[in-house]
């Protein structure tokens, strides 16, 4: 009777563990979602940046920052200029005189000219940026100092612009910094911490694959665990997996980087092992019935 009672206590503080698990399960996921949401609200795109309040009768030059080339090296903006009430006819409020803009530290040579009777447009500005591409998803990059510098008329002397960054892209933090507030400017970028928490969680996912896939194998080797015939399906399932989980990283890295290196590399040899261990358990547990009678 008093074995009894213990085994019956014991079942009860198992099935009270169990009840304590599935809840502390349930809330990590909702923490985890939420956390993963606010991260994404807060890494958001079109926030400005660090910038220069116009004067009364200043111009401005705006920086929307829209895209950044594959290889990292080139940073697409839109510069759009606002012309200040000096360089605007009071009845027409466009451009009293002929007007000029060059644009300093980009990929190409950047000029534009408008004459007396039209409006200055938004037009690309391809700006130069160096970064360790190898330190993904940790990897930042800057640009060279940055300037605007404006063109009256037939005057020789420019005049520096003040700048506005705002930050359209999508994954990215972007922020520029200047001494005097009149540049020159120089751009930073980084991944958001949203991206590289979702590049940590895929790369969880590999190791996670590559650990239940030994687990598996190991002890069905060692006859903890029955063979299945159609795990070695679910084998070949997870190795061919490895390749698209890697190319869903965010920002894809190049090949042969680090995680190549350290994480996808050993997932890859790892569900190869596995496999192997798993075909192995198939060929001493499903042997013909002529072989196993010899």
């Amino acid at each position: 009777m008093q074995k009894t009672g213990v085994q019956k206590k014991g079942s009860s503080m198992r099935a009270a563990v169990g009840r304590f698990g599935v809840v502390g399960l349930v809330v990590g996921i909702i923490g985890a979602y939420v956390a993963a949401v606010a991260l994404y609200a807060a890494g958001g795109p079109g926030r400005q940046r660090t910038m220069t309040p116009p004067g009364g009768e200043a111009t401005l030059a705006t920086m929307n920052v829209e895209d950044i080339q594959s290889n990292y090296s080139v940073l697409v903006a839109n510069l759009t200029v606002i012309p200040g009430s000096a360089l605007l006819d009071p009845q027409t409020h466009h451009l009293n005189e002929n007007l000029s803009l060059r644009v300093r530290s980009v990929a190409s040579p950047t000029r534009r000219t408008w004459t007396k009777g039209m409006l200055p447009g938004t037009f690309p500005v391809p700006l130069t940026i160096a970064g360790e591409i190898e330190r993904w998803p940790f990897d930042h990059y800057r640009s060279g100092p940055v300037e605007v510098e404006l063109f009256r008329g037939d005057e020789s002397e420019p005049i520096r612009v003040p700048v506005k960054f705002v930050n359209h892209l999508s994954g990215w933090e972007v922020a520029a910094g200047n001494r005097n507030g009149q540049g020159p400017y120089r751009v930073s970028l980084q991944r958001s911490l949203s991206t590289a928490a979702f590049a940590i969680v895929i790369l969880g996912v590999l190791i996670t694959i590559a650990v239940l896939a030994l687990v598996v194998a190991i002890q069905t080797a060692r006859d903890r665990r029955k063979f299945q015939p159609p795990m070695t399906t679910w084998y070949a399932a997870m190795l061919f997996a490895v390749v698209p989980l890697r190319n869903a990283l965010p920002g894809s890295p190049p090949f042969g980087s680090w995680i190549d290196i350290t994480i996808v590399l050993w997932v890859l040899a790892a569900l190869a092992v596995s496999m192997a261990l798993y075909i192995n358990c198939w060929w001493r547990h499903l042997r013909p019935d002529n072989a196993s009678g010899s």
